[in-house]
């Protein structure tokens, strides 16, 4: 008896193994199957079932907000200033809440451009049929008969639209800090027409039309009549959608495509056409830019694209933390050197207002723009006694601007200097 144990135990030991490792096996799968279910599992999408409707007021009024005598914006009862985490713990619907804010503000400031300005739309393409979508830039009403000069501003990217900056400054700030009004206004003051850029309106968003159902996939032959299965078929999928709708699309959001606007669809596009077809044919001698980030690089592509017309049109250029880049863009030696004598770059840093700054490519000047959020900075120098658009060039303006013979009594940018951190 004892010798068959003692021959059996090697046999009971490799078994004992095998099942342990059969077992880890088991486990590790499980811990594998488990970590991919996890992986699957967004826990955002989840939270989501918890969310309050996406349905949000269409009025600063009904949202209980107004702006007061000093451009702020200020919630009518308390007098608070805006409050993105109205409801805590629900980051997407506070950032659908702050979306929905900012589309109302987008038409407050086109009612500002249009009373306070008194500036038009004009709708592009020029051509455009009744069927197509459409853009439009905002003009005075001398844009394009002044004999003498043009201002052209061309924003950055994201939500902004015609006649802003930066919607944060707009909420948080004010209207001076966010909006190109001030310098709208103050160029009129000084005789100048003025062009107001829109070169994030790129694209229609309509609704997707409704995907239609799948043919179902062949199945193996059944002895289940047929009107059984399509019942058991159509309880199955609709399981599937309450699914997707509880967990994947609580709210129900419309599912959207973009329909491009013809000769419009970037901002690059944007700024080549309303040069070919605004710019260009207006009768000032004289044209100035200002343009911001993204802005610049649509500048920069306009010289690509017509450099002699620029370089026989435009006086001087103001950019203010400009995301061009004269290489990736292949720009040419003759641009290089004409950006050097007529453009330059305002950019943050923590140097004082207008130091000049190490040039990163060789293009043009760069000088301090302060911090962004410095926005007592410009407020203070766009108020200093005889500051104008029309005034001899200040000592801190960039050495190439002053002794560009086109500069002279045309000094716009001046005040582009003290924009700078908005």
């Amino acid at each position: 008896m004892r010798s068959h144990l003692c021959a059996a135990t090697p046999t009971l030991y490799i078994l004992w193994i095998t099942m342990a490792q059969v077992a880890g096996q088991e486990d590790r799968e499980k811990t594998t199957a488990l970590k991919d279910l996890l992986s699957r599992i967004d826990l955002d999408e989840l939270m989501k079932k918890d969310e309050p409707p996406f349905t949000f007021p269409k009025t600063l009024e009904e949202f209980e907000y107004a702006f007061n005598e000093h451009g702020q914006l200020r919630h009518i009862k308390t007098g608070e200033p805006f409050v993105f985490n109205a409801r805590e713990d629900l980051h997407r619907w506070n950032q659908k809440r702050y979306e929905a804010l900012g589309e109302i503000i987008t038409q407050y400031v086109y009612e500002l451009l249009e009373k306070k300005c008194n500036m038009t739309k004009a709708f592009l393409p020029v051509d455009a049929t009744e069927d197509e979508p459409t853009s439009f830039i905002y003009r005075s009403p001398d844009a394009l008969s002044n004999p003498s000069k043009l201002l052209v501003l061309i924003q950055g990217s994201g939500v902004v639209r015609a006649g802003q900056w930066a919607r944060r400054l707009i909420i948080n700030q004010d209207l001076d800090s966010g909006t190109q009004i001030p310098f709208i206004t103050r160029a009129m003051e000084e005789g100048y027409g003025v062009m107001v850029l829109n070169p994030n309106e790129n694209y229609l968003e309509v609704e997707k039309p409704a995907k239609s159902s799948p043919l179902p996939s062949p199945t193996e032959p059944s002895d289940e009549p047929a009107e059984k299965r399509e019942r058991k078929d159509d309880k199955e999928g609709k399981k599937k959608r309450e699914f997707y709708e509880k967990y994947r699309n609580p709210q129900k959001e419309t599912e959207t495509e973009r329909i491009p606007i013809r000769e419009n669809g970037s901002s690059e596009e944007h700024v080549l056409y309303v040069w070919d077809h605004f710019v260009s044919k207006a009768a000032a001698k004289n044209v100035f830019i200002m343009a911001h980030s993204y802005g610049g690089l649509s500048f920069v592509e306009l010289m690509n694209q017509r450099e002699m017309q620029v370089k026989n049109r435009v006086c001087a250029v103001a950019l203010t933390d400009s995301a061009h880049n004269i290489w990736l863009q292949e720009t040419s030696k003759g641009t290089q050197d004409w950006m050097q004598q007529h453009c330059c770059n305002w950019v943050s840093s923590s140097e004082p207002l207008d130091t000049p700054l190490d040039p990163m490519l060789p293009d043009c000047p760069r000088v301090s723009a302060e911090d962004r959020v410095a926005v007592a900075a410009w407020l203070t120098a766009c108020h200093l006694p005889g500051l104008s658009l029309t005034s001899s060039p200040v000592a801190t303006c960039p050495a190439p601007f002053r002794q560009t013979a086109t500069w002279g009594q045309n000094d716009i940018l001046n005040l582009y200097a003290c924009r700078q951190a908005t």
